[in-house]
């Protein structure tokens, strides 16, 4: 994975035409990823939920999850929001000097759907058809199908419950082990990723927002150290450090695909070999890909203020607490799909009326330029604030066992 990224880095530098045609390869991947999504949430979920024996325990675990989500997230929009106050990136930024190319992003934004009423996004959890869940790939819609599926059940008699979900257990190590060959191909696809990124928008987007993307980035590593560790070391007694050690080889597809998607069914198999129970892990997980996009909140209060300073457009202290409190309900809508953080920061922001259009489109085109590389950034953290919050909840519902947890982390990353 290392070699692949490097290589697709001096590729993409050196043979900037020909990167641009690699794309294909890093689609490919993700594709072939999320197309196993849908099946392998729903085998767990339905696994999960008849495990824990009632609608009581899973609503418990639903809620706990949902609190942990809201502290988390809101944290994370907070520090983003002081981190940037601090920094001030773009505050010397010579937009006149700038290469930005507006109709690029009205462009993009067009050809892209938007965020939408809070209203909306509850009423899209609800698929259209039942097999309209699974076709979309929509993790919430499937959850539900999962959820109201596991719930029925318990009506049906012994021996036909138990049937079906043998025959679910045994689907699901049939999907986790084509995953597992699917992810063999995961040098090619970062590979493919990178040589893309780096041909289409070139080192030099990078070098010339830098300030923006090193500030975003050191944000990042900041939450994960001022909010991940205490959770890990005084919560849950165990190792940050070698948690990311755990999980490291996702953390380097994320890396190279920039989508943190990727990486979701292996996961979900890690964090059960860590000692999570299964339901605990068939809740969480796919409900943080939604609900717990921490490194998307950082992008979304660092996007905002960025555009403010670089357009020398004066906020206040109100503004600024009003747009936390939307982007506390828009960070919900964003898919933890590349890309698509962008989209929800435009259309929160365009929602808001915040500054005049032609200086939000300007800001807009400029944090295009480096989006695809933040993207990576927020995809990590993503998949490192969603591990652990898993792990949290499954201590707080005495669901962990740290007896392994200890042994699985001493020993490193198992080989999958």
């Amino acid at each position: 994975m290392i070699a692949a990224i490097i290589l697709g880095v001096v590729f993409g530098y050196a043979f900037p035409e020909s990167a641009i045609k690699m794309k294909p390869l890093g689609d490919a991947f993700i594709n072939l990823i999320k197309m196993m999504i849908a099946p392998i949430i729903f085998c767990t979920i339905v696994s999960g939920v008849a495990g824990m024996g009632s609608m009581r325990q899973v609503g418990r675990v639903g809620i706990k999850a949902l609190l942990c989500f809201e502290v988390i997230t809101t944290f994370a929009l907070v520090i983003g929001l002081i981190l940037v106050e601090i920094f001030r990136p773009g505050s010397n930024l010579n937009i006149e000097a700038a290469k930005v190319d507006i109709n690029v992003v009205k462009q993009t934004l067009e050809h892209s759907p938007t965020g939408g009423s809070t209203v909306d996004f509850f009423m899209h959890i609800i698929p259209s058809t039942l097999i309209g869940a699974f076709s979309s790939g929509e993790i919430l819609q499937v959850l539900l199908v999962a959820i109201l599926f596991a719930a029925s059940l318990p009506s049906m008699p012994e021996r036909n419950r138990v049937q079906i979900l043998t025959f679910l257990d045994i689907c699901s190590h049939i999907l986790f082990k084509i995953v597992d060959f699917i992810t063999k191909l995961a040098p090619i696809g970062a590979f493919g990723a990178m040589a893309f990124t780096v041909g289409k928008f070139g080192i030099s987007s990078l070098r010339d927002l830098g300030e923006l993307v090193g500030v975003f980035y050191l944000t990042c590593v900041l939450f994960i150290i001022i909010a991940m560790w205490p959770l890990m070391r005084f919560y849950c007694r165990l190792s940050l450090w070698k948690f990311l050690m755990f999980i490291r080889e996702e953390i380097f597809i994320v890396l190279g695909t920039s989508s943190s998607e990727s990486v979701l069914p292996r996961l979900m198999e890690k964090l059960e070999i860590l000692g999570c129970s299964k339901p605990v892990v068939g809740m969480v997980v796919p409900t943080g890909y939604s609900f717990n996009l921490v490194g998307s909140s950082i992008y979304f209060t660092m996007g905002a203020l960025f555009i403010a300073y670089a357009t020398h457009t004066p906020i206040t202290l109100t503004q600024e607490l009003t747009l936390l409190g939307v982007l506390l309900i828009a960070s919900k809508g964003a898919a933890g799909v590349s890309g698509s953080a962008f989209i929800v920061l435009a259309a929160t922001l365009s929602y808001m009326k915040m500054m005049p259009q032609q200086n939000l489109d300007t800001g807009l085109a400029l944090i295009f330029a480096v989006d695809r590389f933040m993207s990576t950034g927020r995809a990590i953290t993503n998949l490192i604030g969603n591990g652990i919050t898993t792990i949290v909840v499954a201590q707080w519902e005495n669901s962990l066992d740290r007896k392994l947890a200890l042994k699985e982390l001493e020993e490193g990353s198992p080989d999958l």
